[in-house]
């Protein structure tokens, strides 16, 4: 296994170079800016450091497995000890409780911001003067409301819901309702309708199988390897990885690169036939986790092929689907794959790319319109980092406007 770095000044060219020095067969590891150093650093130009891997038959091999697993570990560990010291809650409620007690420091730029748009100056002051205090206050609460509408309609969460958001709260305001009351209201509101992250667990008995589902593009394969070093690296656990995309052979050839970095076993599943002998193979491990073909979901007969590999293990051995899709993707497309896949299998969501967007609407506007549970975020490339479970307190705060 060759590791190697190239530097340029896009990540464009630095692949490029890459590929051109390795190979087409080079895979992403990493990508970072790198800080130009020196008197005159703020005279060079901006420049991008890509690591890549290649597999090679070569002594060199188990020594870049080794320093890779001891990366991997490191990371792990690393984020392993930070959960521990945050804490995580028992319950939804207890959780919600929590962040209710906080909010105001939470979302405190948010309530600032909504504020000073509450004491502009209006041009029929004197007229609302003439009302009584609680029909002015009443008005106020009104504005306020209006305003936590926009701004989640400015994050592109949908007309519906977030019309559903403010009359579900609209029914317990009071006239003199405070607005940090209202902010909480609609914070905790949010947080119940996300649900907590329902990831991938161990079967209760024997082995597991995962499927990868979704459309070209979405970074299905990448996702993958992160979840397998999770489970590889972090959790000692047995995993064995399969493709059944026959249609891409650089996807097939990534993942038997990352598996080979893992040191797991791999294979590419043409039948189910193959699929059932791997169930035989690989029986003592924890898990099994398969990439399918990114197709069309328009494509009724690659969609009917996938239904056959899915249910081809029903009764067998316990298994989960993720349907696996980009935060940037349009919502009515989101819509029109959700309910391709639907037709074939129930399943959970995983969103990629929430680096590539600034509005997160679309993970509460597919979580309402599926009922299906979110699982797993990525934001970006790097293996085995750039993924985390679903933190529904963090996505609603951006929701509403709060600051990271």
């Amino acid at each position: 296994m060759i590791i190697k770095k190239f530097t340029a000044k896009t990540e464009k060219e630095a692949l490029e170079n890459a590929k051109k020095e390795l190979g087409d067969g080079v895979v992403v590891m990493n990508v970072r800016d790198v800080k130009a150093r020196g008197f005159f650093s703020f005279l060079k130009p901006h420049m991008t450091e890509v690591t890549v891997a290649l597999e090679e038959e070569s002594e060199r091999y188990t020594a870049a497995v080794s320093a890779i697993n001891s990366v991997i570990a490191s990371s792990q560990t690393k984020e392993k000890e930070a959960q521990a010291a945050k804490g995580a809650p028992d319950e939804p409620q207890e959780t919600v409780r929590k962040e209710s007690s906080a909010i105001e420091e939470k979302l405190d730029s948010l309530q600032s911001l909504l504020e000073q748009q509450l004491q502009k100056p209006d041009e029929d002051k004197e007229d609302k003067d003439s009302r009584d205090g609680a029909a002015k206050e009443e008005t106020e609460i009104d504005k306020f409301m209006k305003l936590l509408h926009d701004t989640m309609l400015n994050n592109e969460v949908d007309e519906k819901y977030a019309g559903e958001i403010i009359d579900e709260i609209a029914q317990i305001n009071k006239p003199n309702m405070p607005f940090d009351y209202a902010l909480a209201n609609i914070y905790q509101k949010m947080i119940l309708k996300f649900g907590m992250p329902n990831c991938i667990t161990p079967a209760s008995k024997g082995i597991k199988m995962v499927f990868f589902i979704g459309p070209t593009g979405v970074g299905k394969t990448t996702t993958i390897a992160k979840i397998a070093s999770i489970f590889r690296v972090d959790q000692k656990k047995k995993v064995a990885l399969l493709t059944a995309d026959t249609y891409r052979i650089a996807a097939a050839e990534q993942l038997r690169t990352y598996a080979n970095i893992l040191e797991v076993p791999f294979r590419i599943i043409y039948t189910v036939e193959e699929i059932e002998k791997a169930l035989e193979d690989f029986r003592d491990y924890d898990y099994i986790l398969v990439d399918t073909a990114g197709h069309s979901h328009q494509n009724s007969a690659q969609k009917e092929s996938m239904s056959n590999f899915i249910h081809s293990v029903d009764g067998k051995i316990e298994k989960e689907v993720y349907l696996v899709l980009s935060a940037t993707t349009k919502y009515r497309d989101l819509i029109s794959i959700a309910d391709a896949y639907k037709e074939m299998t129930d399943f959970k969501l995983i969103f990629t790319k929430l680096d590539e967007t600034t509005t997160l609407g679309n993970l509460l506007n597919l979580r309402l319109y599926t009922d299906a549970a979110l699982s797993y975020v990525t934001y970006g490339q790097n293996v085995p980092d750039d993924i985390e479970e679903f933190n529904p307190q963090k996505t609603v705060k951006k929701l509403l406007g709060g600051k990271d």
